[in-house]
């Protein structure tokens, strides 16, 4: 895209909340919405911002070091000399003052411990780097989630508003077929509890509804209008490959939780190798030049000094109290927590990948059995309707048919939206989730002219 296109299109998308609410968004616009608005991830990248200094620093420390003094005073004294010698000073009251001003500089040639902390800040920043991945997305899921939950209540409001409306022609049957006597006041009592619930059930739904829709603002700063639904013709597909143990290995490999952990690990060596390093020599280039300037003395002597330096220092640890074996072994038992660690990460790694490949392949399943239940309750309610008109069955058997449907339908839309999560959350358990995913299940949705608001 052209940068005067994209700035259109940013300028137009961020002043113009209203009317995309108006006009109905999608899982792609809320997740949008989440990248320029969401504050976890915002802290994550500013954090990542921050350790990316790590690098000028650690470059820092094989520069050199150049810094300017300078210092002036003034001087009272009163001296007296004793003895022969003393004739050829001068005693008594002295004042004068004394300027001056230096120079020096320091240039590391050899330091072990310097060079480790250059290695351990590129891995912070490597670790830091992928932790603002996982953020990213980590916030695809919470997007997704979040945009299902405002749809699974948007739609038990809209299931609850259909089984009224069922119950409501079933209350005003039964009330006439009591009034001419071919029907029995239990029948009436009876749709009438059912929808007293269903009354009780709505204000639920409603505020689920509202808490549904807040949890999304939290993500996006926006209050979600109208959101597109999942398509009736919805086609579930297994994982693939098919085979579990292909997915592990696609973790082990790409895991973004397990290789932080590993990062982590390394710095852990590298902490070793720093706290060795205070057994190392070190060497530096070392200059100064000091320009002092003195009016008088205590002896009535003034004085104009100019002194340049230059030379090299070598400094040999030989003895340090045993501060230094014992940083050591503290970085090696820190290792070795780092270790243990990252086998932790790599099993809980094995664990969700699992998990996550099970769960989608149980919702494969679960979809297409609740759509075999759909259909089952819908003849099963055609059934006992034709059978309520002939006589052979009552209302109660009518209000549990009608039931049945309206729990199989909820029960249907609930399993597709864990089957579109679960594809989500697979790729996300092996390090793999992008956006072109959350368009893939995008393209499942289609936006209704409907809302609940």
């Amino acid at each position: 895209m052209k940068p005067a296109s994209l700035f259109i299109s940013m300028f137009v998308f961020a002043f113009s909340p209203s009317l995309q609410a108006e006009q109905g968004s999608n899982l792609l616009d809320i997740y949008q919405m989440a990248l320029n608005s969401d504050p976890t991830l915002a802290a994550v990248r500013s954090g990542n911002l921050a350790m990316q200094e790590k690098i000028e620093q650690g470059k820092a420390l094989y520069r050199p070091t150049v810094n300017f003094t300078t210092d002036a005073s003034h001087s009272e004294t009163d001296i007296r000399y004793l003895g022969s010698n003393a004739v050829y000073r001068n005693a008594g009251r002295e004042s004068f003052d004394v300027f001056g001003f230096g120079v020096n500089f320091t240039q590391p040639i050899l330091r072990r411990e310097n060079w480790v902390q250059y290695q351990q800040a590129k891995t912070q920043v490597s670790q830091a780097d992928k932790q603002l991945i996982q953020s990213e997305q980590d916030l695809m899921l919470r997007s997704a989630q979040a945009y299902f939950d405002v749809l699974l209540a948007q739609d038990q409001i809209d299931l609850v508003n259909s089984q009224k409306a069922a119950i409501t022609r079933q209350l005003e049957q039964a009330q006439a077929n009591f009034e001419v006597g071919t029907a029995t006041i239990t029948d009436v009592n009876e749709a009438q509890a059912r929808f007293d619930l269903l009354q009780a059930q709505e204000i639920t739904a409603i505020n689920d509804y509202e808490v549904r829709k807040r949890a999304v603002q939290a993500i996006t700063g926006q209050l979600p209008g109208r959101l597109a639904t999942v398509r009736q013709n919805l086609q579930t597909r297994p994982p693939q490959p098919q085979d579990m143990e292909q997915w592990v290995h696609l973790a082990a490999e790409n895991s973004l939780a397990l290789s932080i952990q590993q990062e982590t690990l390394r710095l852990a060596t590298q902490e070793i190798e720093r706290m060795s390093a205070g057994h190392w020599p070190t060497l530096d280039m070392v200059g100064s030049y000091v320009d002092n300037r003195a009016g008088g003395s205590p002896n009535g002597f003034g004085s104009d000094l100019q002194n340049a330096t230059i030379g090299l220092k070598l400094n040999i640890p030989l003895y340090q109290g045993g501060a230094v074996s014992s940083r050591v072994r503290e970085a090696i038992a820190n290792q070795q927590k780092a270790q243990d660690e990252v086998e932790a990460a790599r099993r809980k790694s094995e664990l969700d990948t699992r998990q996550a490949y099970l769960n989608l392949t149980g919702s494969v399943a679960q979809v297409q059995a609740y759509e075999q239940a759909l259909r089952s309750s819908q003849s099963q309610l055609d059934s006992t309707n034709l059978g309520y008109e002939v006589g052979v069955r009552n209302s109660v058997d009518v209000l549990n048919a009608q039931q049945q449907l309206f729990t199989a339908k909820r029960d249907l839309l609930q399993a597709r939206y864990s089957y579109l999560m679960n594809v989500l959350r697979l790729q996300f358990a092996v390090g793999l989730l992008t956006e072109t995913d959350l368009a893939d299940i995008n393209q499942r949705l289609v936006l209704t002219s409907a809302s609940p608001d």
